[in-house]
C-alpha cells in the first residue's frame, strides 16, 4: 500500500469574524495592498495579510484579506513587516459601526510576541525536511 503524500484541500473560509478576538494579541504579516475588489457592498479595498493569534487559543489565518479601514491603514504601511498588537475598537460614529484596529502592544505582549516567534522558528525549521546536494559526476569540475 502506498503512502498518499498530498494534503486535502482547506475547507472554503468566510474570513476573520473579528469580534471573536477582540482584545487578544495579534502579529499580522502584511503581504500586499489590494485595490477596487469586487464584494458583496461594491468595490473595496484591502490588505493581504498572515493574520495570527497568538494568545488563548492561537489560531493562523494565511492569505486573508483585512477589510476594516482603519485596521487596513495601520497595516498598508507596514507591508513586508510583522505587526504586533491588540485588537480593539474605537467609537462608533452616528449610523455607523465601531472600527477595528490594533492597539499598542505592552512590553508583556512583546514579550509573548517574540517567544511566539521563537517558537514557530524553531518548529519551521525542525519540521523542515534535510536536503541533499547531489554530487558532481566523477570527472566533471564542481563550477
Amino acid at each position: 500500500m502506498t503512502t498518499n503524500p498530498f494534503a486535502t484541500p482547506a475547507p472554503p473560509s468566510e474570513g476573520i469574524k473579528w469580534a471573536d478576538y477582540l482584545n487578544r494579541l495579534l502579529v499580522i504579516e502584511p503581504l500586499s495592498d489590494e485595490k477596487g475588489l469586487k464584494t458583496s457592498f461594491g468595490d473595496a479595498d484591502a490588505v493581504r495579510a498572515n493574520v495570527y493569534v497568538i494568545d488563548g487559543n492561537p489560531e493562523d489565518y494565511t492569505d486573508t484579506l483585512v477589510f476594516p479601514k482603519i485596521l487596513a491603514n495601520q497595516l498598508r504601511p507596514k507591508i513586508g513587516e510583522k505587526v504586533i498588537g491588540r485588537l480593539t475598537q474605537g467609537q462608533a460614529k452616528p449610523g455607523q459601526s465601531a472600527p477595528w484596529m490594533l492597539a499598542d502592544a505592552s512590553p508583556d505582549d512583546i514579550q509573548a510576541g517574540v517567544a511566539w516567534l521563537n517558537s514557530r522558528n524553531t518548529n519551521q525549521f525542525a519540521n523542515a525536511a534535510p536536503t541533499q546536494q547531489a554530487a558532481a559526476p566523477a570527472g566533471n569540475p564542481p563550477f
